[in-house]
């Protein structure tokens, strides 16, 4: 077996690894699952049910992707956020609150604004909701990671202030609301969301963040449809997390 220079082995290939690692997990549920983590130490990486044309329900992990919409529009008008935009902020993100997300939403310029967001950020995968429907944005984790990269990252398009802003709005999540990528390191900065769906009754779970796994800053993203209860969503992401982190710590 061969090391890498922190003593991690670099012999199997971690898509593989990882693929393995949620096999058991998933013969224990109908539901669909993808994820994807990112060491931001070394650049190591691993994906699992990344397809192309594959997309998820956001729910309300778009919110990180609304605040940093208006933080590049803000960045470009070169102004701060306004004290109101700042409520709207703290409560969308820490909260979860929906009326601040609305709020939010039509600052940015809707579904437009958001798509112009995320094509200058690179985001290939994500297509915002329709009719105001921000909660069914589609995404991949791929693009979510791609997101967090833009807020933890230090070549951003994203200035240095506003990256520190969401970091810290993501470190003080609710309790109660701190489930998912939390359950595979230490240190979390997240956003997590969950949504029923009327036609099927089925749920849309997905948690996406910044941990630290040993003493590794990773970005992790993990997005699922189709569980038949939130708790039972919840649990399903937060053993594919553990999963993903186990890979990249290996």
């Amino acid at each position: 077996m061969r090391l890498d220079g922190v003593g991690r082995s670099t012999e199997a290939d971690p898509d593989q690894v990882l693929a393995e690692r949620l096999a058991p997990i998933l013969k224990t549920t109908t539901a669909s699952l993808s994820v994807a983590v990112l060491d931001l130490e070394d650049g190591r990486q691993a994906r699992y049910g990344v397809r192309a044309g594959t997309t998820y329900d956001t729910a309300s992990i778009v919110k990180v992707d609304i605040l940093v919409a208006l933080l590049l529009k803000a960045q470009d008008q070169d102004r701060r956020l306004t004290a109101q935009e700042k409520t709207y902020a703290v409560s969308m993100i820490r909260v979860s609150d929906n009326a601040s997300a609305d709020a939010l939403w039509s600052a940015i310029g809707g579904a437009p604004g958001l798509d112009a967001a995320n094509r200058r950020l690179g985001l290939t995968g994500t297509t915002a909701g329709s009719n105001g429907l921000w909660g069914l944005t589609q995404t991949t984790a791929t693009d979510q990671v791609a997101l967090l990269s833009v807020v933890f990252g230090e070549d951003s398009e994203l200035a240095a202030a506003s990256r520190t802003y969401v970091r810290e709005l993501m470190g003080g999540i609710a309790e109660g609301q701190d489930w998912g990528v939390s359950a595979a390191g230490t240190a979390p900065e997240l956003k997590n969301g969950w949504l029923p769906r009327t036609a099927t009754g089925l749920w849309d779970i997905n948690s996406v963040g910044r941990i630290s796994v040993d003493g590794h800053s990773c970005l992790l993203a993990v997005l699922s449809g189709g569980s038949v209860s939130k708790q039972a969503g919840v649990a399903l992401v937060e053993k594919a997390a553990k999963a993903a982190a186990a890979v990249i710590s290996a």
